[in-house]
């Protein structure tokens, strides 16, 4: 018999954007599990992405452009009568964000407004999940971030995010555009190719029987979420959306547990097992340094709470990368 869930998504057109992502390529196969018409946005053919890797491109449609080209987002979005939008694309490295603002600036903050306003002008559209960051909040004195926290950040990726949450609840406010808004901790699990990111840089070395490499003193504090509770976060708001108390609001999604980067490779060492010390930098520029979420809010509107807790999770990722790193070196 087919779950209320399933029923709802079933047959539905669903564009993402950012499809070949980390967070992308786990929700277009949660999508595709609940039969739906996946058009995915696809700038960069990334071979060794989960989209490709698991076949998701053969089972979707899919149509190539960029975020920062308005006229091709509405073609798309008129032409396969999309109904729901998960805004996923952006650039999302921290350090090519210091490296390169402009760039980051036209993806995350152009890309934004183009998705925003091509919905606000298709009747069709009836939900928008625009993924913000917990980045967004900034530097705050007062942690963990509520969503009643003002939205600051002051480094690039972070301004692009602030803008980018912004623009989304201008958006439903002033056009009652059905958005929700999604503010995330550290995403991590398996096919996170970001090699400067510190779970999969720490996998990868330990592999090597390397020393792990922390570009910061070690004493960063942040939250880590698993990326299939992510998916499911994405999922459970857009099935909510229609709801006037959930409709326009912005959302944390974490595990609530904040941890030191080096307590995270430690755990993540001991789970090899492995004797090695990580090397610490101390070389970190234009990052925030302690930066954790409250997810009270979505736990009691939306009845969602993870279902990893970030031993499990580690254990997921870390068996992944291992086959990965075994077959592809």
């Amino acid at each position: 018999m087919e779950s209320l869930a399933n029923k709802f998504w079933n047959r539905k057109n669903v564009f993402v954007t950012g499809a070949t992502g980390l967070l992308g390529s786990s929700l277009v196969k949660e999508l595709l599990d609940r039969k739906v018409n996946v058009i995915a946005l696809v700038r960069d053919q990334v071979h060794n992405s989960n989209f490709f890797r698991e076949a998701h491109h053969t089972k979707v449609t899919i149509v190539k452009g960029d975020l920062t080209n308005y006229h091709f987002l509405e073609r798309v979005m008129n032409e396969h009568e999309v109904d729901t939008v998960f805004h996923l694309g952006a650039q999302t490295i921290v350090q090519t964000a210091n490296r390169s603002p402009l760039s980051t600036f036209e993806s995350n903050i152009r890309g934004t407004w183009n998705v925003l306003e091509a919905c606000r002008v298709n009747d069709k559209v009836e939900r928008v999940i625009v993924a913000s960051s917990d980045k967004a909040y900034g530097d705050q004195k007062e942690l963990p971030y509520t969503e009643e926290a003002p939205l600051q950040g002051r480094h690039p990726y972070d301004a692009s995010k602030t803008c980018t949450d912004t623009l989304s609840l201008t958006y439903a406010k002033t056009y009652g555009l059905p958005v929700g808004i999604t503010r995330c901790g550290n995403l991590y699990g398996p096919g996170d190719l970001n090699w400067n990111r510190i779970i999969p840089d720490t996998i990868r070395n330990l592999y090597y029987n390397e020393a792990p490499v922390i570009r910061s003193d070690g004493t960063f504090i942040r939250d880590y979420f698993f990326l299939e509770d992510a998916s499911d976060a994405y999922i459970k708001l857009a099935e909510q959306l229609h709801r006037p108390e959930i409709k326009g609001q912005a959302f944390n999604f974490s595990t609530m547990n904040k941890i030191t980067v080096l307590e995270l490779v430690k755990k993540i060492t001991e789970q090899f097992p492995s004797t090695l010390e990580p090397v610490i930098l101390d070389q970190v520029k234009g990052e925030i340094k302690n930066q954790y979420l409250s997810s009270e809010k979505a736990k009691n509107l939306l009845k969602w709470e993870p279902k990893h807790g970030l031993d499990e999770g580690l254990r997921k990722t870390i068996a992944w990368y291992k086959a990965f790193l075994q077959q592809y070196g």
